[in-house]
């Protein structure tokens, strides 16, 4: 859908700090390539083309605040969603076992969403749905969106500094790293009988 390269060289900037904001929060932003936008302004900073201190303090500054913004609205809209009917992608139980997972585990949910693609969308809105302690969510949303934003665009400003020619092998790379961070959230769905009874119903519905 998006050919990061020249979306990152026409709006820079703009387009890591809007990307990494939309994508830690907002409905929708799971659409959007988190992950593979910051090896690649990473990568396109070690080439010239971009300050790597910008591209790291906007992608941190976009992921937290998105992520805020996520919390709020699931504080906000959180007891409507449980009164929403089920379809595929949404369904009341995911939300109550969401709940006992963030009791449960809490602060490390927050941290590790950063890595996994639609989680890192959602993981937010849940915990204001099931009213996280705020002082408790910022602490670990700074730590999961620090090591987020600087891991990855580090991660494309060495292996750019590090390797000659490495824009020849940038499309397999970032298809490499789209791949790896969905890989969990889809062998999860489907190891999920509900996630999998609910695709069957959504697929023979749509024959």
């Amino acid at each position: 859908m998006f050919d990061l390269i020249d979306l990152l060289k026409t709006f820079g900037y703009t387009a890591i700090l809007f990307i990494t904001f939309a994508e830690s929060g907002v409905f929708l932003g799971f659409l959007l390539p988190g992950d593979s936008l910051l090896f690649t302004a990473g990568f396109l900073a070690s080439q010239g083309h971009l300050d790597i201190i910008w591209v790291l303090l906007l992608a941190f500054l976009g992921a937290i605040t998105g992520d805020s913004v996520g919390y709020a609205f699931g504080r906000q809209v959180g007891p409507r969603l449980f009164r929403r009917k089920d379809s595929l992608l949404f369904h009341r139980d995911h939300l109550k076992r969401a709940q006992a997972f963030y009791e449960q585990y809490g602060g490390k949910t927050i941290v590790l969403a950063r890595f996994l693609p639609f989680i890192r969308t959602f993981a937010p809105i849940v915990a204001g749905i099931g009213s996280m302690k705020y002082s408790h969510f910022v602490f670990y949303n700074v730590i999961g969106g620090f090591i987020w934003a600087f891991g990855l665009s580090l991660t494309g400003f060495f292996l750019g500094n590090l390797i000659p020619n490495i824009d020849r092998y940038l499309l397999p790379i970032i298809l490499l790293i789209i791949i790896v961070s969905a890989l969990p959230g889809i062998v999860h769905l489907l190891r999920d009988p509900h996630s999998r009874t609910i695709i069957r119903k959504f697929l023979h519905k749509n024959r």
